[in-house]
């Protein structure tokens, strides 16, 4: 997303605030040993991408609800805790141009953060009394953890489908988006909008990902506030390469010589210009072309589709 907010988004800012300032109470929480990194992690910053879903989904009427800033916070939460259990597993010194918790705590206080991160989420949730909107959580998690183990299985596997690459992205990185856009519906959604919004959230959270794979081997660390070619150094492999191999088996052995640790510039940059990577970019164009139709559609009922077909836009803006 853009850090100039689009007009629709930017009514809003007083709600993200709440949840901001929800945040930073809950991370507060506890024995400093996970409340100083927490609290790390949040500074950090971010785009608050589900967040804003949440409160999207849920419409300008309820969004001064309590229990909605509650599940805004909440997602945002497992985000969190996503993110220093993956610089863990990762063993990732920067996220966000910042070290990462990993690197300056070490990897025990880490993966203690990302546990105590989860907890917070779930009692927020809790407290705010909407068993359904714990389930919602609670299966958007365990998609995680699934979606951690199958790339985890595949690591550094040059045979990986698109289908398998598709799964994995739906259960590691969408499923959180689809959750946000669940909690939010459901604040009176009809049956059919909620159905509509939870394949929003999937969608964007498909080409987000994409866009993401593809800015690792053609930005900067500057521009990503990671590593460049972090996907390679680690073995995952992502739509650019599993599309750039199928179309032109000469750069598999580059692909795998940058995964041993050798030449890994030289193999984003030539994926950064191969028809690979171009191909992704516009399977990525064509989920968020998806998105767009389903926010102006009209029939997402109390959502706020002008917001959402805003947030589709911003999903672009953030590669180009």
């Amino acid at each position: 997303m853009s850090t100039v907010l689009p007009p629709r988004i930017r009514t809003y800012t007083p709600w993200l605030s709440r949840c901001e300032r929800r945040l930073a109470d809950i991370v507060g929480e506890g024995r400093p040993i996970v409340s100083e990194p927490a609290r790390e992690t949040l500074v950090a910053g971010g785009k608050r991408l589900r967040p804003l879903l949440v409160y999207c989904c849920a419409g300008p009427t309820e969004s001064g609800e309590a229990g909605v800033t509650s599940a805004a916070a909440a997602v945002e939460l497992v985000h969190m805790a996503t993110l220093v259990h993956d610089d863990v597993l990762d063993d990732a010194d920067l996220r966000r141009g910042q070290p990462t918790v990993l690197n300056r705590h070490g990897r025990e206080r880490a993966i203690v953060t990302g546990d105590h991160l989860f907890a917070l989420a779930f009692g927020e949730l809790a407290a705010a009394g909407s068993t359904d909107a714990v389930s919602v959580l609670a299966q958007a998690s365990l998609d995680l953890s699934q979606g951690e183990i199958a790339q985890a299985a595949r690591t550094r596997d040059l045979n990986l489908g698109v289908d398998d690459y598709l799964d994995r992205v739906r259960l590691k990185t969408a499923a959180l988006f689809t959750a946000a856009c669940r909690l939010g519906s459901q604040l009176g959604a009809s049956t059919r909008a909620s159905a509509l919004l939870s394949e929003f959230g999937h969608l964007i959270g498909v080409a987000f990902q994409i866009f993401d794979d593809i800015l690792d081997v053609t930005g900067t660390a500057d521009a990503t506030g990671k590593a460049r070619g972090a996907d390679l150094r680690d073995g995952t492999v992502t739509l650019p390469m599993i599309l750039a191999m199928r179309d032109d088996p000469s750069v598999t052995e580059p692909i795998a010589r940058a995964m041993r640790g050798e030449g890994l510039e030289e193999t984003c940059d030539l994926l950064s210009g191969h028809s690979g990577t171009g191909a992704a970019r516009e399977e990525a164009l064509r989920l968020v072309g998806r998105a767009r139709q389903i926010a102006t559609s009209g029939d997402l009922g109390a959502a706020d589709g002008a917001a959402l077909a805003e947030i589709a836009d911003g999903v672009v803006d953030r590669y180009a």
